[in-house]
């Protein structure tokens, strides 16, 4: 059985209190063990900090920044962004981040790529759906290298950090169902030991990221290549744009279900 020995200090404003009550309401239980299954120990305590948007830490923070961990312990999250991807609730933001704790942790504060570390976060808090997979179609018949994934975690542009969040966690997604479960705990514990990323990265799965990517797309242009046999192509394509937009609606409809949802709840009384 597990041990709980997360902890979470939660510092809010009053206007946040009922965000701040979501955060404490965590199962810590599934969190640690999605970490366990990733090869990562949750930290003993984490430090939340819930910022409003009229807060100048805020203002300094681009727009798409949901939250962010910094060392650790600490995290820092802007509630009000909370339905912008790769997030769909204040629970997913808070498992995403605390991955990044947990992989600093376990690299020793060693550097990893953003790449990794993106797609480590991505990948253990889970959640794909048709929009998702329709732009990883588009993104992955490009092959995008290594250093094109980083590139475009680097753009101002929303649109592109969606791409490069949704690459990332493919990529690693692949990596977990062929080399384990637990592979991004493994080489970060070798990176924590003194090797280079991409030694400790080859060293545990045989190959290189640039391979390890070129896999991972393999499977989705797989994908693109016997559709167009059995119907036109320009269908094809429109037939997943259709889709895509489906299943964006959809997502929309969602998010506004729950910002109503929270709304009322700032409305009841604080027992309720």
């Amino acid at each position: 059985m597990l041990v709980v020995a997360l902890t979470l200090a939660i510092s809010a404003p009053p206007s946040l209190e009922t965000a701040a009550a979501r955060v404490r309401a965590i199962d810590v239980r599934a969190l640690e063990a999605a970490l366990a299954a990733a090869g990562l120990e949750a930290p003993p305590a984490v430090d939340v900090t819930l910022v409003p948007e009229d807060d100048p830490m805020a203002r300094a923070a681009p727009s798409w920044v949901v939250g962010r961990a910094f060392g650790a312990r600490t995290i820092v999250i802007f509630p009000s962004r909370v339905t912008r991807y790769p997030y769909d609730s204040l629970e997913s933001v808070m498992q995403h981040e605390v991955v990044h704790l947990a992989l600093f942790a376990r690299a020793g504060g060693r550097p990893l790529p953003r790449w990794f570390h993106e797609g480590v976060a991505t990948s253990v808090e889970g959640g794909w759906d048709l929009q998702d997979q329709a732009r990883l179609l588009f993104g992955a018949l490009s092959e995008p290298t290594i250093d094109a994934v980083s590139d475009l975690f680097q753009s101002e542009a929303r649109p592109d950090t969606s791409l490069a969040y949704l690459l990332a966690a493919a990529l690693v997604s692949d990596l977990r169902e062929r080399h384990g479960p637990d592979v991004a705990g493994r080489i970060a514990r070798r990176v924590e030991a003194g090797a280079p990323f991409n030694r400790a990265f080859a060293r545990e799965t045989g190959e290189t990221p640039e391979a390890a990517a070129a896999h991972a797309w393999a499977g989705y242009r797989r994908w693109t290549r016997w559709v167009p046999a059995v119907a036109n192509a320009s269908a094809v394509w429109s037939f997943i744009l259709a889709l895509a937009l489906l299943a964006y609606i959809a997502r929309r409809r969602r998010r506004a279900r729950l910002r109503k949802q929270w709304e009322e709840e700032e409305h009841w009384p604080f027992d309720a």
